[in-house]
């Protein structure tokens, strides 16, 4: 059982790195995600499955370097990874460069952007050959896997090219640079590519998918992940562990107050570890402290009523709905109203919930 001190670390790392008083979420967790050598290697599955099998991810090193100019950190960050070959004949290593792009337009000069972030990583590699004072004739220059990974709602149609952004007529087109380029765009991407290979980091991207979308789309895909989650094998369990404070942060960060306490009590009805039961804890008590949740119990039925009706006017007409209304107003326990409220997100129609609301107060 973890000691008081660990658990208080772990959830001040948690704290910074979600604050959303300090930044983005977009981009603070994707951040958070990839700094786990797994989600580097379960990104570059999903995206190119045959160049995954030949890097060995267990020696992934993350590199303290960035190349994003400062004028553009609102819009964009990056990650740099150095990862070997299996196989040490085809070379030492290759830099993999994750560019995250967390605005949610299109960058029309991402091409563009990328070959000047690349040149700069070049550069830096001829400078350390140069320092260590190797002879020219073995200097080397590694190669870069670039990627971008795009969470913003507008489809990205824009090539990632420098052509894209040049009037090049054809005798002229063998002078413009080319070069291969991993993207994903999280919301556009067909839910079945991002699960496709079984990998952790492709379920807690179908969540992702959903963060915008009703509360019933993202509940279902809630619920697949958590499934898949409850599959894996124990010696994975700080993946799972990591994947439920995502999930957690997810749904504190990016859905509605009035949906939040029934979509965490799910995500930690899936996990028995201590530690992170106490971050969400915490983290519950940080909402009351800032007022979200009422501090009477009549304010705290009022919400209760209140998120339920928001929950089925989502999915439901409204007519339906005000059926509802003088069923609710016999229900005064807020444990019942909890239960109704996690039974409104999945419920197949307005007829079952009222006989469930008839059976719950019988």
């Amino acid at each position: 059982m973890p000691t008081d001190t660990t658990t208080q670390n772990i959830t001040e790392d948690i704290r910074g790195l979600f604050d959303t008083q300090v930044g983005h979420f977009a981009d603070k967790s994707a951040r958070w995600l990839f700094r786990q050598k797994e989600n580097v290697q379960g990104l570059i599955k999903i995206l190119a499955e045959d160049l995954e099998e030949h890097l060995d991810f267990q020696r992934l090193t993350l590199l303290n370097r960035s190349f994003v100019d400062d004028t553009l950190r609102d819009l964009q960050s990056d990650m740099v990874f150095s990862v070997p070959f299996r196989d040490a004949t085809q070379g030492e290593d290759v830099t993999v460069y994750i560019l995250i792009e967390h605005q949610s337009t299109v960058d029309r000069m991402m091409g563009f952007r990328l070959l000047f972030y690349m040149c700069q990583i070049w550069n830096e590699q001829r400078r350390t050959l140069e320092r260590a004072r190797v002879p020219k004739s073995r200097w080397r220059l590694r190669p870069i896997i670039p990627i971008v990974y795009y969470t913003g709602s507008q489809r990205w149609e824009t090539p990632l090219s420098l052509s894209t952004v040049m009037d090049v007529p054809e005798v002229l087109s063998r002078f413009v640079p080319r070069f291969d380029t991993l993207f994903l765009g999280v919301k556009e991407t067909d839910p079945e590519a991002l699960t496709k290979t079984d990998h952790l980091l492709g379920w807690l991207l179908r969540v992702l998918q959903e963060d915008e979308s009703d509360v019933g789309s993202l509940y279902d895909a809630l619920q697949a992940t958590l499934r898949y989650l409850d599959t894996l094998p124990a010696a994975e369990s700080v993946q799972h562990k990591n994947a439920i404070l995502y999930l957690y942060h997810l749904i504190l960060f990016r859905r509605p107050e009035t949906e939040r306490e029934g979509l965490i009590q799910l995500i930690q009805s899936h996990t028995t570890d201590t530690e992170v039961r106490n971050i969400i804890m915490t983290g519950a008590e940080a909402l009351i402290e800032q007022g979200i949740e009422q501090g009477v119990e009549q304010g705290a039925r009022e919400m209760l009523v209140h998120n339920i009706f928001t929950v089925l006017s989502e999915r439901f007409s409204q007519a339906e709905v005000e059926s509802v209304r003088a069923s609710l107003e016999t229900v005064s326990d807020l444990t019942m109203l909890n239960e109704l409220f996690r039974i409104a997100l999945h419920i197949s129609s307005v007829e079952v919930f009222l006989n469930t609301i008839d059976t719950t107060v019988g």
